[in-house]
């Protein structure tokens, strides 16, 4: 005799039910915890940080940051860095660019690069150079080179070309590389002669700086 006026078969239909119900948890549960253990191994998107590409077209001027891969100081050794510049110089011929500043910090390096003709492709140039020195690099030394992407800004025509060099110049003493910029071995030019110059400290503050987003320095 069933109590409370429940017949037999209306339990069973009950107990179907929560069968089903619980199959139907157990599910989800399965996938969800899935989806979390597949997350990690997924990709990001990466953050588009460039600008369309007509604007890397033509004749600028642009300040330039590329890091190396997993920000590993690997730009401290002298020939590393030797094999770079012989590549960026024959580069910079060949693209029409000429690099009037260049410093190598040890896990990254800055350019200061004028396009010189109207045909000049600033993305094909610097997307040339990275392939290039990072086949070399993993030739001789069987490592990657530079991250992914670099960063850029496009200076304006207000933007004096030899404070934003002298910026490029002192940041080993910024960084207490040295004490001297003209004493840093990585930093030069294929233009000017630089060290006849003298500094225009704190004349020219990067935009990222004046943002105080957490770029390269």
């Amino acid at each position: 005799m069933c109590s409370a006026g429940l017949q037999p078969g209306s339990f069973r239909l009950g107990s179907a039910l929560v069968s089903r119900f619980g199959l139907r948890i157990a599910a989800l549960a399965g996938a969800l915890l899935y989806a979390l253990l597949l997350v990690p191994s997924m990709p990001y998107p990466r953050k588009n940080i460039r600008l369309s590409p007509e604007n890397y077209s033509g004749k600028r001027l642009y300040f330039l940051t590329i890091c190396t891969q997993d920000r590993r100081p690997i730009l401290r050794e002298g020939n590393v860095v030797a094999a770079i510049l012989t590549t960026l110089r024959e580069l910079a011929s060949r693209h029409d660019f000429a690099i009037h500043a260049y410093c190598f910090l040890p896990d990254h390096m800055h350019l200061l690069c004028e396009s010189l003709s109207q045909g000049c492709r600033m993305l094909d140039f610097v997307s040339r150079f990275k392939q290039q020195t990072a086949f070399e690099h993993r030739q001789k030394f069987g490592a990657s080179l530079w991250q992914p992407k670099f960063y850029d800004h496009i200076l304006r025509r207000s933007d004096s070309m030899d404070d934003v060099a002298w910026y490029i110049w002192l940041n080993p003493v910024r960084k207490a590389l040295c004490t001297d910029p003209k004493s840093f071995p990585f930093s030069g030019s294929l233009t000017l002669p630089w060290k006849e110059q003298s500094s225009p400290i704190g004349r020219w503050t990067p935009p990222w700086k004046r943002r105080e987003h957490e770029l390269p320095g």
